[in-house]
């Protein structure tokens, strides 16, 4: 009997309620996800809003980067329809993050990864599964561990910053 997915929740840069942009860089090796991070503009005083591109500056993007990484998965569901994830019985909701004990996931790569000749669990029991949930989509990932920054300036070149900086 397995014993069942539990949801931890962890601390990022908050997730901007609004329009996030999330965006992801990925190799074999390291993942990379840059996002708007919740900061009150003092001068947004809610009758113009404004429309926010990748390339908009903004007063603080998150980074969140991972290496090594095992796997990732990004895109639905969004905020609308996170009720039909499997883990929102479990307490997932929008715009939060969270680490999912017991993963299934990881056992499930774990089990795959079986028919390999020189496997053995323990490659996989220092990996954790993390879930961040977006306005328009959710990220999870499959990581020993992760660390976040904050910068400002736009999505895309704060991402582009980051991915040239290397290990």
């Amino acid at each position: 009997m397995s014993i069942a997915e539990t949801l931890l929740p962890i601390e990022v840069p908050l997730l901007s309620a609004g329009a996030p942009l999330p965006h992801v860089f990925a190799d074999e090796g390291r993942l990379l996800v840059a996002y708007l991070a919740n900061a009150p503009e003092t001068s947004f005083d809610g009758t113009k809003p404004r429309s926010v591109s990748p390339l908009t500056c903004n007063p603080s993007v998150a980074i969140l980067a991972a290496e090594p990484y095992l796997a990732f998965q990004f895109g639905p569901p969004n905020d609308e329809a996170v009720s039909g994830h499997r883990l929102y019985q479990s307490g997932l909701r929008a715009y939060e993050a969270f680490e999912v004990c017991n993963s299934s996931w990881i056992a499930s790569l774990e089990k795959a990864n079986r028919v390999h000749s020189s496997h053995t669990a323990e490659l996989f029991s220092d990996y954790r599964h993390f879930i961040l949930t977006f306005q328009d989509s959710t990220l999870e990932f499959i990581a020993k561990s992760f660390s976040t920054s904050l910068r400002k300036g736009a999505v895309l070149t704060a991402l582009m910053e980051a991915a040239g900086e290397g290990p």
